[in-house]
């Protein structure tokens, strides 16, 4: 979920066979009362994750997760991905549709999404080649100091 920074692209071209990766962690507001239309659309997306993992495929995302945080009255949701940079979205979805349905119905467009810069990405070499490389050795070698 990026709303046009370009700060989530880290140099780890090396690591990832030669792919420019995003990795991002974005903070959206919940409208207040709200929470019970964010608990529907999470069970949504359990209940239809066959249809979110295709998104996710077209979207060349590797991860996606959604946390949630309650601080004092006001309840926040964090979206955490890892995607390749050329990313598309395929709007032809259902999912993709409910998504911008439940987006203007609960995040608070007076918070300004705030986007955390990675400083660094750890990622241990077999998951990068299970993520990167279908599960190819790559030529990558650690970083010596």
């Amino acid at each position: 979920m990026r709303n046009g920074k370009a700060g989530g692209d880290l140099p780890i071209k090396a690591m990832t066979g030669g792919r420019q990766v995003r990795v991002e962690l974005t903070k959206f507001k919940v409208k207040a009362n709200k929470s019970h239309k964010v608990d529907e659309w999470m069970k949504y997306i359990e209940e239809n994750m066959d249809d979110a993992l295709l998104t996710l495929e077209g979207e060349k995302m590797y991860v996606e997760t959604i946390f949630r945080e309650q601080e004092g009255n006001h309840e926040y949701l964090y979206w955490y991905s890892v995607q390749e940079s050329d990313m598309e979205d395929d709007e032809d979805l259902k999912i993709n549709q409910q998504l911008v349905d439940f987006f203007d119905e609960c995040i608070d467009k007076t918070f300004q999404p705030l986007d955390l810069d990675a400083s660094v990405v750890m990622m241990p070499k077999r998951i990068r080649n299970a993520m990167f490389n279908s599960g190819q050795e790559d030529d990558y070698e650690e970083p010596v100091d």
